[in-house]
């Protein structure tokens, strides 16, 4: 999602079984609006949950409801023992370990699994989505330890923390503080539940944490993509690059759908240049690739980014826990929809679009810092005025260098691993949560790899006045320039960067 949306986020939301929006997510997990569960969804949750009572009563054999879980479901579960089932499920699952997940990718995955519970296949009862909501509204966000789902059989250690708090369990954060599940519920008036039969396998089997990493990823990655366009247009200035392979017809000419999109951005963006006036009649014949190839290579991480956005965004609309119930003929129905195979596959491709920004984004940065065989345009060594007694950007590329050479290990896709659980049941695992969180740390370091292209390549357009740069550059630069100023002598470039990575991360960049 572009920063030019979020004038478009909804302010509040109705729950009503309907497919959500990314836009619907973002306002939730980052805006904190406020959410309902509506008439209809009611509705759906009762007929279902009517369904698994029947069943219940009957003592009949299904999955999760009258068994054990996974390689235990040959077990068969006496009717008095159908509560204490569902308690010891989440007991038993919340084995996760590491950092926990963050605040928004918390509320990401609660609204997540309320909506998914809201669309009428689950079988449990009302109660538990609006005590879902009720934490949402209230801020209550349990800790969910990262690490522990192998993406199959849904995201279960992980999701298990989550339910835990329901039943006045595990631990939260609320008003800034850690505490109880127990006493963040008391003290916003939310009452623990005792859940009846299906329930806690409910709440643990569907793919909502990798799904709500997914989302946001999708959203920030977006931004990412349009602000290192923005970067390189910059530097295809300051390195007084040939706007020539911008040119429409030969991108018209290939066909690719997002190649075309990326070489109109940035034709706009280094439009009316007097930089590109100036050096008409130079001697360089082409560019590096890095400036001669951005819209192919930007136009791929593109429509990598679009294939990726339909996957999840299908997902939105998922139920994806595991057994189904379908009230209009009462059946229940044992599947996989648990599997996170689609999203681990997206997840990655993500990663290695995002790894390739990256890196494209290095190699100029590289070029930035000063004379080499093809640019004989004077710039002074390492963007410094006084090169020798100032080191300048120097090591700036270094870090650059350092972040990209970790982002293409991190870029090694988990999808392609599995390692068989629960007694050879589970015979083949997506890793999704895996690709996940090796994204998230993707993003965090390609932003800042970006920030150091954008400071750079500002400081060289500092040595090409009084000429100025496309209008769109023009405007870069001066966007640049109001959170970090020119380097005239050596400074701690530490805070520079840091800077300027919030800057790309807030979509400062992506209105040009």
């Amino acid at each position: 999602m572009r920063t030019d949306d979020m004038n478009q986020l909804p302010t509040k939301l109705i729950i009503n079984g309907q497919a959500l929006t990314s836009a619907e997510v973002i306002a939730v997990a980052r805006h904190f609006a406020p959410i309902t569960l509506g008439d209809e969804a009611i509705s759906r949750i009762q007929a279902a949950r009517a369904v698994i009572d029947k069943l219940a009563a009957e003592e009949q054999k299904v999955y999760g409801v009258t068994t054990g879980f996974g390689h235990l479901s040959k077990v068969r579960i006496k009717h008095e023992q159908l509560v204490e089932l569902q308690h010891n499920l989440l007991r038993s699952h919340s084995a996760g370990v590491g950092e926990p997940l963050s605040e928004e990718i918390t509320r990401s995955v609660m609204l997540l699994l309320a909506a998914s519970l809201g669309r009428g296949n689950s079988g449990v009862r009302v109660e538990i989505v609006e005590t879902l909501l009720g934490m949402l509204n209230h801020n209550i966000h349990p800790i969910i330890p990262s690490r522990g789902s192998v993406g199959a059989s849904g995201d279960l250690a992980p999701l298990a923390h989550l339910g835990l708090v329901l039943i006045g369990e595990g631990e939260v954060m609320y008003d800034g503080q850690r505490s109880s599940g127990a006493e963040a519920l008391r003290q916003a008036g939310l009452t623990p539940l005792q859940l009846h039969a299906k329930e806690g396998l409910a709440l643990i089997n569907g793919t909502h944490v990798m799904e709500a990493v997914a989302i946001l990823s999708l959203a920030d990655a977006q931004t990412l993509l349009q602000t290192a366009e923005v970067a390189c247009a910059m530097s295809i200035e300051a390195l007084l690059g040939s706007h020539i392979p911008l040119d429409a017809r030969i991108h018209l000419r290939r066909g690719q759908h997002g190649q075309q999109i990326s070489a109109a951005h940035l034709r706009s963006l280094v439009s009316n240049s007097e930089i590109n006036a100036s050096h008409q009649n130079c001697a360089r014949v082409q560019d590096p690739y890095t400036l001669r190839c951005a819209p192919q290579v930007f136009g791929a991480i593109r429509d990598a980014i679009d294939f990726c956005a339909n996957v999840f965004e299908r997902e939105l609309g998922a139920v994806t826990d595991n057994p189904l119930v379908f009230p209009e003929d009462g059946g229940v129905l044992s599947g996989g929809n648990f599997h996170g195979q689609p999203l681990a596959l997206a997840l990655d491709m993500l990663a290695i679009a995002l790894t390739q920004l990256a890196s494209f984004a290095e190699r100029r940065i590289y070029s930035l810092m000063g004379p080499n065989d093809w640019d004989e345009s004077g710039a002074p060594l390492f963007l410094t005025p006084n090169p020798g007694l100032n080191s300048g950007f120097m090591i700036a590329q270094y870090v650059a260098a350092a972040l990209v050479n970790e982002i293409k290990i991190m870029a090694h896709p988990a999808s392609i691993d599995s390692i068989p659980t629960s007694a050879g049941m589970e015979d083949f695992v997506s890793m999704g949560v895996t690709s996940a969180n090796k994204l998230l740390r993707i993003i965090e370091q390609t932003q800042q790899v970006v920030a150091i292209e954008l400071l750079c390549a500002a400081q060289m357009l500092e040595f090409r006045k009084p000429l100025k740069p496309g209008v769109g550059v023009q405007q870069a630069y001066e966007l640049v320039r109001s959170y970090v100023s020119m380097l005239e002598h050596d400074r701690v470039l530490s805070p520079d960067i840091a800077t300027m990575s919030r800057a790309v991360k807030a979509g400062a960049f992506t209105v040009l």
